[in-house]
């Protein structure tokens, strides 16, 4: 769930980048890096933190360039607290490589080997987007004619990825001296939005993993691409698209609409506010069936994503909609905090109750979703805390029970509330009275309703059916052992890391374009 955005424009991008970053903060919260071209020179500022934190004027300075990539981090493979996987990452041979990666590879390790043994590449990380780069690199090097790279070089470059890659990749790549690569995985299990910018000097490009940024800078939301696609915009800012993959069907990620995504995002053509007022409907309904509405004081949403799914379920249930907790917008967002302690503690620093909406009331609690529980526990005792008679709780998505490999931080069985457990016995745990999970297909259809071309859906958390068909219990059990074997200094580390503006890098690296004097 990282943040990626590409551009080519006819000026500056530095500014475009850093805006661009700002309104995908969202998305990763780790680490952030921005690099630009100038010539034949790539420029990069890249560090742990937020994208405030990690650029400063000087920073910003040292981007020049008409085009370039930007990343923010939110850790999925790799190491939450090493920030020499901070992106975009580097490569100088073929051409020179800067990429930037949302998702996560299923056969990362396995590439490591064949990249080592076969490609001869050496990979310096434990970073799945620096195995990508090194693939893409090779298969860059075969596909060219010498030191002569064409369209036709580049899009038989990602058709090799596609077939050597597993798992969930959004990518955008800068190729020195040619022009801005991206591509989509042949499942589309991410996102990856396609704008343009028309300027007396001709289109401007950018792709992104949400439209948001497109909309705030002054973009036209052109198209997403397809699973399986690239698209290559040259350095006189021509765009190209073609289908790279042999076998593609477009299956997203549920969890993009449910939580993951902006609700003023478009994403394959579906507007991710209207699927969640459409899931708080399909909750009302649900809802009708457990609890008698008249038992409802007033709907409460948990915000801020699960406020539209709240709103609309209120209306279908002729409840009150009320805001009961106030967010302190200066904290992150929990659910991508590294650390189960920090994690706990940063709850109440976060939500806040407004005692009247509480006090002497039966009280419906909206959340998008329900993951570990730890926030949910806190937020149901608060509820208790200021005054109310009971608490339920709804849940706009269906019981997680299954670990997400393509992105998402919810990598073992362990953490998982729902996993094992009936829903009175979640609602135990909780401390709800009564508890309410939304149905899959209800989930599924409020998706679909927006676009009905679409098909299928990763929905592994929910069912444990992973559409890449290489994830089996044998990998789950690495996946759980992996994460197990961490040190408890570096899950619970958080308010000891450097700033940073400390520990920040700035690379300015000089390629040649083949042939170049």
């Amino acid at each position: 769930m990282c943040g990626i955005i590409g551009v080519v424009a006819s000026t500056p991008v530095n500014q475009l980048l850093y805006d661009g970053l700002m309104v995908l903060q969202h998305r990763g919260q780790d680490a952030a890096g921005i690099s630009t071209a100038e010539g034949s020179t790539f420029h990069m500022h890249k560090g742990p933190g937020l994208v405030r934190d990690v650029f400063r004027t000087r920073n910003m300075r040292a981007l020049p360039g008409n085009w370039g990539i930007a990343h923010c981090r939110y850790p999925t493979a790799g190491s939450a607290y090493n920030f020499a996987e901070a992106q975009p990452f580097y490569v100088n041979s073929p051409f020179g490589l800067m990429l930037a990666h949302n998702g996560n590879l299923t056969n990362a390790e396995e590439l490591k080997q064949q990249l080592f043994k076969l490609d001869l590449r050496h990979i310096n990380t434990n970073s799945d987007s620096e195995v990508l780069l090194n693939v893409l690199a090779h298969e860059l090097q075969r596909a060219a004619r010498g030191t002569v790279l064409d369209q036709d070089a580049i899009f038989t470059a990602v058709r090799g990825v596609h077939k050597r890659v597993r798992g969930a990749y959004a990518v955008v790549v800068m190729i020195a001296g040619y022009g801005l690569l991206a591509f989509r995985d042949p499942f589309g299990i991410r996102p990856l939005v396609l704008g343009k910018n028309v300027t007396p000097e001709g289109n401007e490009w950018m792709l992104a993993s949400e439209s948001v940024p497109l909309d705030t800078l002054g973009f036209e939301r052109v198209d997403d691409a397809a699973p399986g696609e690239a698209v290559f915009v040259d350095l006189d800012r021509n765009m190209v698209r073609k289908q790279c993959a042999e076998t593609h069907a477009l299956s997203p990620c549920l969890f993009e609409y449910v939580y993951l995504a902006r609700p003023d995002s478009m994403l394959d053509d579906v507007s991710v506010y209207e699927t969640r007022l459409r899931m708080g409907e399909a909750l009302a309904a649900k809802v009708r069936k457990i609890i008698d509405p008249a038992e409802i004081d007033v709907v409460i949403p948990i915000p801020d994503s699960s406020r539209p799914a709240a709103l609309q379920m209120a209306q279908a249930l002729g409840i009150p909609f009320r805001e009961g907790f106030v967010k302190n917008r200066y904290i992150g967002r929990t659910f991508i905090m590294p650390g189960q302690s920090t994690r706990k503690k940063s709850v109440r620093q976060k939500l806040n109750t407004v005692g009247q909406e509480f006090a002497g009331k039966n009280v419906m609690l909206v959340d998008d979703s329900i993951v570990r529980g730890t926030t949910s526990h806190e937020i149901v005792e608060m509820a208790r805390a200021a005054g109310a008679k009971k608490v339920y709780f709804a849940s706009a998505s269906p019981p997680v029970r299954f670990p997400n490999v393509y992105g998402i931080d919810m990598p073992t069985r362990g953490e998982l509330i729902a996993t094992g457990r009936t829903d009175a016995q979640i609602a135990a745990l909780i401390g709800a009275d009564e508890l309410v999970y939304q149905d899959l297909e209800a989930l599924e259809e409020s998706v679909r309703a927006c676009n009905p071309n679409i098909t299928g859906f990763d929905a592994s958390c929910f069912t444990g059916n992973y559409i890449t068909g290489d994830v089996d219990a044998a990998y789950l059990d690495a996946i759980e052992q992996s994460r197990n074997q961490k040190p408890a200094a570096q899950q619970n580390a958080s308010e000891d890391d450097d700033e940073a503006g400390n520990t920040a890098q700035q690379i300015e690296m000089f390629v040649r374009r083949p042939g170049q004097e």
